[in-house]
């Protein structure tokens, strides 16, 4: 449960949105949050209160004259109880108040008494997000220290497709795990690979491997949610991209190559996870290749380019992280190769282990040997491993 603990003021405005407010509620009280709710007047005529009462086993407020309290103070009850308030849906008026310290209603009151972090999800229609007075509340918001998630492009409920749709109540809750995270990773900018490479023979049929790229999107995941700015370059996959970053589609390991060597000498890191084919046809067929009865084509193959050897060569490389998935030899094959491309850390994992799962086994290589990390899902993998890389850009020597 990534939310053990963690008290959760949840503010609902008015908007259709409303009504994935409550799959968010099922879904933090899953992750072992408890949930406070406080609705706007207008959010009661999209869903009632009893609603949210049920689903969050507490009781709902909504007036702010409400008299319940025993010292007649909800609006700093709720603050003082909460690590954070979450506003979702986030309509364009509470947000105007907000950036203005207008509080007239409960909800708004105690947007303005908090001592905790404030997050809202915005939920309009597309003019009205685009509305220049709507994006100079925001910009405000942002630069009082207000998180804004979202919102996300596509079809709204009056039929229009744009920008202010709430993002899903499940990107919430991923943003909302990674906001508790430690951001060990504040202010860098983070380069990644993942997935498999395929290497086209002819229209339908290529060089690939068995790599689900799951790895690679959990160490995404874990270095936005330690504050960094995540590009991630991907081979074919079917994973959702993870909250908050930046994903570049590629299928070739050429396509891979030109898109890293474009962003890695702005980097902080960059971290190599893809399994990248060594080799491609040199000529691929334009059309389907037929048998006819003929004898089986030779495919002649070259060579592709290292791209995380290619990286570190560069004259201000960012730090460099390779991986290593081997079938045997692992603590040989992984330093060598660590060794061989002249980077600081490489993780290293037997294919059986881990390869296509949701748990891994990983053994970090550096400097100062090994470091086995206990086998754990792979999200928490990741964590570890950005920990890791933290305190190598702090030190470059620093221990285990």
């Amino acid at each position: 449960m990534e939310l053990r603990g963690k008290r959760i003021a949840l503010g609902i405005t008015g908007g259709i949105a409303a009504y994935k407010s409550a799959e968010l509620i099922r879904l933090l009280i899953k992750q072992g949050a408890s949930v406070q709710v406080a609705m706007t007047e207008a959010a009661t005529h999209f869903v009632t209160p009893t609603t949210f009462q049920a689903l969050s086993g507490n009781r709902v407020f909504v007036d702010q004259w409400d008299t319940s309290a025993a010292n007649s103070m909800a609006h700093i009850n709720f603050s003082r109880e909460a690590d954070v308030v979450l506003v979702a849906p986030a309509s364009a008026n509470f947000l105007a108040k907000v950036a203005h310290g207008i509080a007239d209603n409960l909800l708004t009151t105690l947007t303005l008494a908090r001592n905790c972090p404030l997050l809202v999800a915005p939920a309009m229609n597309r003019q009205m997000w685009s509305n220049p007075a709507t994006q100079r509340n925001v910009a405000t918001l942002r630069g009082d220290g207000v998180v804004v998630l979202g919102p996300a492009t596509g079809e709204q409920a009056c039929g229009e497709i744009g920008d202010g749709r709430m993002i899903e109540p499940e990107e919430i809750l991923e943003e909302l795990i990674a906001h508790f995270q430690p951001k060990l990773l504040k202010g860098c900018k983070v380069l990644m690979t993942a997935g498999p490479t395929f290497e086209a023979i002819d229209p339908v049929r290529g060089i690939t491997n068995l790599s689900s790229g799951k790895m690679g999107f959990a160490i995404a995941r874990a270095a936005h949610e330690a504050g960094a700015e995540v590009t991630l370059v991907s081979g074919p996959v079917s994973l959702p991209t993870p909250s908050g970053v930046k994903r570049i589609d590629v299928t070739s390991a050429l396509e891979m190559h030109a898109e890293v060597m474009k962003l890695a000498a702005t980097q902080t890191v960059f971290i190599g996870v893809a399994a990248v084919a060594d080799y491609r046809p040199k000529n691929a067929y334009p059309q389907k290749a037929k048998k006819d009865g003929a004898p089986p084509p030779v495919i002649e193959l070259v060579q592709n380019p290292d791209i995380l050897a290619e990286v570190a060569a560069l004259p201000q490389p960012p730090l460099c992280v390779g991986f290593a998935a081997e079938t045997q030899n692992l603590a040989d094959y992984a330093d060598k190769k660590r060794r061989a491309k002249k980077i600081p850390l490489i993780a290293g994992n037997l294919i059986q282990d881990g390869f296509g799962g949701d748990n891994n086994t990983l053994i970090l290589f550096d400097d100062n040997g090994q470091l086995p990390l206990t086998p754990a899902p792979k999200l928490q993998l990741a964590r570890q491993l950005i920990a890791r890389i933290a305190a190598l850009l702090e030190n470059p020597y620093a221990p285990h």
